[in-house]
């Protein structure tokens, strides 16, 4: 699959999932222990400021772990996706993206952001008991990508990963991720 197919799918969908979230839902827990569904619409949307600013060549000035949404998160998150996916378009992978502190390889960058909107959409939906919109393929190549690129040192407890979940041979491809970024696939997606 194309990178920038990849890309499209995934915040196409993770937006879907966004906006299907009810005023009702906000305070309610997410498999990421740290959020309840505000707080995670909050870090979804403030990281996707840090990525698209980084595929344009740009430093977001902002604080993402501090960044708050406002009254229409779906609106902001499908208008940032936007410039994101048109910014890998344009310029490509084979380059250096500002993340934080530094510079990354695109690829790294690009592979952190599949990784991100997929595992945080299925985060979004699960919590919210909508349906996990994600294709088999989109799943399978964002798996492939972030064995390439989470080293184990990023896994653990305070850090940003959890340790894999060991999962069935014959779990899909969303489940075999989700279990690698340390979730629990839930049957059906429901939690």
């Amino acid at each position: 699959m194309h990178e920038v197919d990849l890309l499209t799918g995934i915040m196409s969908k993770t937006g879907d999932v966004i906006e299907g979230v009810g005023a009702d839902q906000l305070s309610l827990p997410t498999p990421c222990d740290d959020y309840d569904v505000q707080a995670l619409l909050n870090h979804i949307v403030g990281w996707l400021l840090v990525f698209e600013a980084g595929c344009h060549g740009r430093s977001y000035e902002g604080d993402a772990s501090t960044y708050v949404c406002g009254a229409d998160p779906a609106r902001e998150f499908r208008t940032t996706a936007a410039s994101l996916v048109a910014g890998w378009e344009k310029y490509g992978l084979d380059r250096q993206i500002a993340v934080t502190s530094g510079k990354m390889p695109g690829e790294k960058a690009f592979n952190m952001t599949v990784m991100e909107y997929l595992t945080h959409g299925w985060d979004l939906a699960v919590a919210t008991g909508q349906p996990i919109p994600f294709t088999e393929q989109e799943a399978a190549e964002t798996l492939a990508r972030a064995e390439a690129t989470l080293p184990p040192e990023y896994r653990g407890e305070k850090l940003p990963f959890g340790e894999i979940v060991p999962v069935d041979e014959h779990a899909s491809a969303v489940d075999r991720l989700v279990a690698f970024l340390g979730r629990r696939p839930t049957p059906s997606g429901v939690r």
